[in-house]
């Protein structure tokens, strides 16, 4: 039989790194039920919080790697435990030694790109605001009403793009004054965080910081739920506070004042999927919801898992920059339960969803039966 001594120094290490939380746990278990990953494969975080406790973590092993920072366990959990803090204290450990399994090396790129370029794709800093180019957007000035800070994704990425341009052609129908910063916006650095490079994370938040305040920024509006929740709850540890608000509490409030108005309408059958950084972490559930039962034709029916049980994606926790199996992918599982509800088109509001969404949608030759929509595309749609 094995013995296995304690590690005093990686008790230590968790601890200054934000895990002492861990000895709250008593290992009831609810955590591994409730957690996405046992729905295609063995996992469990309540051993992992275990060897964490007892100083026998291995932090050269696949295992705390594969956390998507859901939360489903945290909002389960009767006694309080943070195991995503635990998680990502474990991780930082790891990015401290440079000890990477092989289907991580992919985040180590992503953190090279945002270190390199300001954004975790390794795209030009030069073309962030190439999407807006037919746009005739303006730059950002202090005497407009809202920065709308596009993000990563939606800067670079093809099918995002779409919606950033949905976006800003939404906010020009009502008449906002908006501008955005273009290369001089950065990745707002959730997901690099989540994977254990604290160090990187703190300077592109500085970095944002300085150019919010150099501009005199005071109200943001973002379209990722990543940039929402960092934004709002992570920044305030730099003693700042913007008033940040996600894309679809602007347009509700734009809705609900009629400074936009709904002209058209969408005959399509749809389910709306709650992004885990929209929903769990920040609470936001009615408001999407409130936007598409606007919509004259629009019929919301909802999927088996939603609001504060939605099904992950699989992309958060810096997921969504690492190789996850053919068979253990969580979007694969959603798209199903979109199409058991007779559901025409996936409607959701995150950058990571909806490519993970799209990927499932052509491995599983599903194009044909199901769409993957923004609800901001869906806006666009019924006001002009």
């Amino acid at each position: 039989m094995e013995i296995l001594a304690p590690f005093k120094e990686v008790i230590e290490e968790i601890v200054d790194a934000g895990g002492e939380i861990s000895k709250l746990c008593f290992q009831c278990g609810r955590c591994d039920t409730v957690c996405p990953w046992n729905r295609v494969r063995d996992f469990s975080i309540r051993k992992i919080i275990r060897q964490a406790n007892l100083g026998l973590t291995e932090v050269d092993g696949e295992d705390i790697w594969l956390c998507t920072t859901c939360g489903r366990c945290a909002d389960n959990c009767p006694r309080g435990v943070k195991q995503i803090d635990i998680g990502v204290s474990l991780r930082r450990m790891a990015s401290e030694y440079e000890v990477f399994p092989a289907s991580v090396k992919s985040a180590r790129t992503a953190r090279a790109g945002i270190i390199s370029e300001g954004n975790p794709l390794s795209e030009s800093r030069d073309k962030r605001d190439a999407w807006a180019k037919d746009l005739s957007l303006k730059p950002f000035s202090e005497e407009m009403e809202i920065l709308y800070f596009a993000g990563c994704y939606f800067s670079y990425d093809p099918r995002m793009k779409k919606v950033a341009v949905a976006t800003a052609n939404i906010l020009k129908k009502a008449g906002v004054e908006f501008g955005i910063l273009g290369n001089k916006e950065n990745c707002c650095g959730e997901s690099i965080r989540k994977t254990g490079s604290e160090d990187v994370f703190r300077d592109v938040a500085r970095q944002n910081i300085k150019t919010f305040i150099d501009h005199g920024v005071k109200k943001i509006l973002v379209s990722s739920p990543h940039c929402y929740h960092t934004f709002k709850n992570e920044y305030p540890e730099f003693m700042v506070h913007f008033d940040v608000v996600f894309a679809t509490e602007y347009i509700l409030e734009l809705l609900q004042t009629g400074r936009l108005i709904i002209s058209g309408e969408y005959n399509k059958k749809v389910t709306y999927h709650d992004p885990c950084y929209l929903g769990r972490h920040n609470g936001i559930y009615d408001q999407p919801r409130e936007i598409l039962d606007r919509v004259p034709g629009l019929e919301l029916v909802e999927m088996i898992d939603s609001r504060k049980d939605s099904l992950c994606c699989g992309g958060g926790g810096g997921r969504i920059w690492m190789d996850t199996l053919k068979g253990e992918r969580f979007s694969d599982i959603r798209l199903d339960q979109a199409l058991d509800v007779g559901a025409q088109e996936l409607v959701t509001s995150c950058p990571y969803c909806i490519t993970n969404f799209e990927d499932s949608r052509l491995t599983m030759e599903y194009e044909d039966r199901l769409e993957i929509k923004d609800i901001m595309e869906i806006v666009q749609d019924v006001i002009e």
